[in-house]
């Protein structure tokens, strides 16, 4: 007898197939809303976040979000973040220049007029407190595909000792070889020519022609107006000895890609104003350039790309924020852009070979200690995976007393498609100081991002292994470094990926913002444009979910350099140690005021007393902000100290 299932197993049967089906189809939509579901409710439990830290979005209104390229904590406690055009050119044609204001204690936000384009200048926290801001952009690139007029640099020449001479934008410069006619984009000044004796006898030798550059560019588009090789160029409109005296000389004139010119203009910004003041602008423009402090409190104005989209050759400047100007140091000493340059303890300077963006492979990129007074060099070698310091970034390790430098990932050249995942370490105490290797990240990473924390660790965040992060190449990790032992240890992954024009900046409180990202492409196989990352994550740290935190209650505002400070605390367990901590101005992967200073402590009934060292370039003139810990390591709030 053939076998007939009951109505009831074929409905059963019927059913089962379905979901079978169902699960077939959607088994791994299931799988991830699961583990989705589930990674979501173990980085949320009290453990994990005390032992990994937690991320959190920055919530922003919509009419203030802005492509941040550059970030900067104010002794008011606030966050400037400054886009200007943010690599955007619609907006840079439309002169659509933007920063905001963010207050981390309240989560208020404010828009503040900005009147140029800061896009990729250089920035510093000055000894009263307010920013530094110099440079910025004066023309977008122009790829090759793009350029139709012949152009590029010309050298203006004047032989004449007795007077330097002017040319207005417009001026018309025609090969004597060639025949073509180019003209300027803008006015320049050419110097008088210098008279050479000779020292012997003081007999007259010659004239040294003083020098002017600027971009020139073809009259009519096409092909048939580029030049080839180095020619002499009459200016028209000179007469008589000046006609004789002043020419210019170009290379070839071409249909070439033109890099980003930079600008002239410089601002401080005023934290309790709340707005920029226009300064003195520099003797050369700046696109790129890193601004250092000195000793002195002094500004060290180095590199950058200049009004025609050249590196600028060597003519670092100085700013004295007493006079609001600028001056030549007469030194001429040459970086690719955003060069990593810090201030040491004995007032000299360190190059750490990291860098940002332009520049000869082989010019400026060996790593030392340069004695600005001398412009003496002195080369440190070891340096592991050396051709690959473009995008990495520089620290200076806690506590500043010791001079200890690490330099973290990197990559190849431009736009090299090469990543080192290397920290290096050197020691500048060392009477022979060399670099060597310390421990390794998981994988190659340009663009990391690293803020000093107060407990004396090190937040490594963000970057990619591939230029911009092409073919989805960011990486997706946080890692706390502990310098005591060289160790890495991977904490909370972050939500966004984070590559070029990105960074962090140490807050008041002990957390750590996170900011920008300007993917090249938005898919792993580039072959959609990238979209700027305005999303900002807040890191917390596990010092955070400790439970009881150190308070300092009661203090002074203001420390002098070898004084004292007296600080009340209501907290029960002791205060082991005391530091000051510089706020940072961050933009492409560049820090250099970032600094963590170790005080003297004493424990005293109801408080503590800190000594701030009396060394000035150990201890910069401005506003830092003050942490203590406790017997586990837990910091308390920064409390903002000034020391004049």
């Amino acid at each position: 007898m053939t076998y007939r299932p009951s109505l009831r197993t074929r409905r059963m049967a019927i059913s089962t197939a379905v979901v079978l089906a169902l699960s077939g189809a959607n088994g791994p939509w299931v799988y991830r809303f699961s583990s989705e579901r589930y990674h979501e409710y173990k980085i949320n439990k009290p453990d994990y976040k005390a032992a990994n830290g937690h991320w959190d979005f920055l919530d922003i209104p919509s009419g203030y979000r802005i492509n941040t390229i550059h970030a900067a904590l104010l002794h008011t406690g606030k966050v400037l973040l400054v886009a200007g055009s943010g690599n955007n050119r619609k907006n840079f044609d439309a002169k659509s220049f933007r920063s905001v204001l963010w207050d981390p204690k309240t989560d208020g936000f404010k828009n503040i007029p900005t009147p140029k384009d800061m896009f990729c200048s250089g920035h510093t926290q000055l000894p009263d407190g307010k920013l530094l801001i110099a440079g910025g952009t004066r023309r977008y690139e122009k790829l090759k595909g793009d350029v139709t007029k012949a152009g590029g640099l010309m050298i203006v020449h004047n032989e004449d000792p007795d007077k330097p001479i002017t040319l207005p934008a417009g001026t018309r410069f025609t090969g004597s070889a060639n025949g073509r006619t180019f003209v300027s984009k803008d006015p320049v000044l050419v110097e008088r020519a210098t008279k050479v004796f000779d020292r012997g006898t003081g007999a007259f030798l010659r004239n040294d022609a003083g020098l002017g550059r600027i971009y020139v560019e073809a009259r009519k588009s096409g092909e048939e107006y580029r030049t080839g090789t180095e020619d002499n160029y009459r200016i028209a409109g000179l007469t008589g000895s000046d006609a004789r005296n002043v020419y210019g000389i170009a290379q070839k004139l071409a249909l070439d890609k033109k890099d980003f010119q930079g600008i002239r203009e410089a601002f401080e910004f005023d934290p309790v104003a709340e707005k920029y003041i226009t300064v003195d602008p520099m003797n050369e423009a700046r696109w790129y350039p890193t601004l250092t402090t000195l000793r002195d409190g002094r500004v060290l104005a180095l590199s950058g790309l200049d009004e025609i989209g050249q590196i600028v050759p060597g003519k670092d400047e100085i700013y004295d924020p007493k006079t609001r100007k600028w001056q030549y140091t007469g030194i001429v000493r040459r970086f690719p852009t955003y060069p990593a340059v810090f201030l040491l303890n004995d007032g000299k300077l360190f190059y750490s070979g990291s860098n940002a963006g332009y520049g000869p492979a082989d010019v400026g990129r060996e790593p030392g200690i340069w004695d600005l007074t001398t412009n003496s060099f002195s080369k440190i070698p070891g340096l592991s995976d050396a051709d690959e310091m473009e995008t990495s970034a520089t620290v200076r390790l806690p506590p500043a007393q010791d001079e200890k430098f690490i330099v973290i990932g990197g990559g190849g050249v431009g736009e090299s498609d090469r990543s080192s995942a290397k920290s290096r370490l050197v020691d500048l105490k060392d009477p022979s100081p060399r670099f060597r290797d310390g421990a390794s990240l998981e994988e190659g990473t340009r663009y990391p991002s690293a803020s000093l924390l107060p407990d004396d660790s090190l937040l490594v965040t963000g970057g990619s292994d591939d230029y911009r992060g092409r073919g989805g190449s960011n990486v997706l990790q946080a890692r706390l470094y502990d310098p005591r032992t060289d160790t890495y240890k991977r904490v909370a992954d972050p939500a966004v990926g984070r590559n070029y024009h990105s960074g962090s900046v140490l807050l008041p409180d002990g957390r750590v913002m996170v900011f920008g990202s300007d993917s090249l492409y938005a898919d792993r196989a580039n072959t959609r444009p990238g979209v700027f990352e305005q999303r900002i994550e807040i890191y917390t740290p596990p010092y955070m979910y400790r439970g009881s935190r150190p308070e300092l209650t009661a203090g002074p505002k203001i420390i002098r350099r070898g004084g004292t400070g007296r600080f009340t605390t209501a907290h029960g367990a002791p205060i082991t140690s005391a530091k000051l901590m510089r706020p940072s101005a961050v933009t492409h992967v560049t820090d250099t005021d970032q600094r963590s200073v170790a005080l003297g402590l004493k424990r005293t009934a109801g408080g503590i007393t800190v000594t701030v060292p009396g060394n000035r370039a150990l201890v910069p003139s401005g506003w830092y902000m003050l942490f203590v810990t406790d017997d586990r390591g837990t910091p308390s709030d920064g409390t903002w100290v000034d020391v004049p």
